[in-house]
């Protein structure tokens, strides 16, 4: 653009200017010379190309293109571009000084065309050179400024939604925390009950409690080892000492939910005799915990079922409830805090949780802990 304009004024864009016609519409009835011609050129092109940052200083360099060369492609650019800028302006103060300047060009352009012509002339050729360059440039800043501001709203939700995110597995660490250190507590204390039985103990009952203290000491260390891998924050919190849920206590979960109307039903299937870790336990616990209260708030009258199979190689749960018959239509579970907190917790011992519509108008949530790690610790 800038090459371009710097070609074409000097010539006057062709001599395309100079005239209407017979009738002449040139400031001055002169050609200048070519040491006129060509600097003013090159300042319109050196303007042309700095254009962005100084549209102003454009602006009047194209209309000294057009008083001494009648070169009006210049100015229709310039319009355009100030007029553009202009519809970004956020100040009051800048765009009464651009708008200023938007009318002093059509006075410019106009005036030699209505000295010469008149007056209809002057508008209509003031129109097409000032007028419809400045009109789109308007319009094509505000769709400019527009997507800025929604690029710029989406990027502030996105930062909002993973702050939402990090606080949300900051609490459920939390959470875990406490939850181990009640777990470690109930532990050691049945180690230093045991120490105290083997200080009174005779030889033969001495080996049984050792061997006692030996195995609760190994599923201490198990559990601090993965308290070491999950936890990443620093808290002098105090902890409560309440014994944490376990999958033994999901009876009780599910008859508090029929209690408020929920028809819910639960299916235990145990397959491997092994016992299941503690965090997997309450984490398995706190992923149906959730999805009750999911369906408590969304679909409370919707038939609800639980199921929790633990296998030799993983501990699967799964909580789907259907269709609210009350309701036209199922306002279902919208995966908010609580989720990606019961997510955080399912990932942190190892799991994937999933949380997904179904085609019947429902909702499934699924959480799989492989127990190969586990075991081999």
């Amino acid at each position: 653009m800038a090459i371009a304009l710097a070609a074409s004024t000097p010539s006057g864009d062709g001599g395309s200017g100079r005239s209407m016609g017979e009738v002449g519409i040139t400031y001055f009835d002169w050609r200048p010379a070519l040491w006129i011609a060509l600097p003013l050129g090159l300042a319109v092109g050196a303007a042309a190309w700095w254009r962005r940052l100084h549209p102003v200083l454009f602006v009047l360099a194209a209309l000294a293109g057009w008083v001494v060369l009648s070169a009006y492609v210049a100015v229709m650019v310039a319009q355009y571009t100030l007029a553009r800028q202009m519809a970004s302006q956020r100040t009051r103060s800048q765009r009464a000084a651009r708008i200023g300047v938007l009318a002093a060009t059509v006075l410019v352009i106009g005036i030699p065309i209505w000295r010469a012509a008149g007056a209809d002339a002057a508008t209509s050729i003031a129109a097409v050179i000032c007028g419809l360059p400045a009109l789109l440039g308007l319009y094509v800043g505000a769709q400019s400024e527009l997507i800025a501001r929604m690029r710029e709203r989406a990027e502030r939700a996105e930062r909002e939604q993973h702050q939402r995110v990090l606080q949300a597995r900051t609490a459920e660490r939390a959470q875990i925390a406490r939850d181990m250190h009640d777990v470690v507590t109930h532990r050691v204390s049945l180690m230093v009950l045991h120490a105290t039985a083997l200080e009174v103990a005779r030889d033969q009952d001495a080996t049984a409690i050792g061997t006692q203290i030996g195995v609760i000491g190994r599923e201490t260390l198990d559990e601090l080892r993965s308290l070491v891998e999950v936890l990443r924050a620093d808290g002098d919190n105090a902890m409560p000492l309440a014994p944490q849920p376990t999958l033994a206590d999901l009876g009780d979960l599910v008859e508090a939910s029929r209690r408020l109307g929920m028809p819910v039903t639960l299916e235990m299937v145990d397959d491997c005799d092994t016992a299941l870790p503690a965090l997997v336990e309450h984490a398995a616990y706190r992923v149906v915990q959730e999805a009750l209260t999911n369906v408590h708030k969304h679909a409370a009258t919707a038939p609800t079922h639980v199921r929790v199979h633990h296998t030799h190689d993983a501990l699967h749960v799964r909580v789907t409830n259907g269709r609210a018959p009350s309701a036209g239509r199922a306002e279902l579970p919208a995966g908010g805090h609580g989720l990606l907190g019961v997510a955080e917790r399912v990932r942190l011992v190892g799991g994937e949780l999933t949380a997904r519509p179904t085609a019947e108008g429902g909702f499934d949530i699924t959480a799989e802990v492989p127990l190969a790690r586990q075991h081999a610790s």
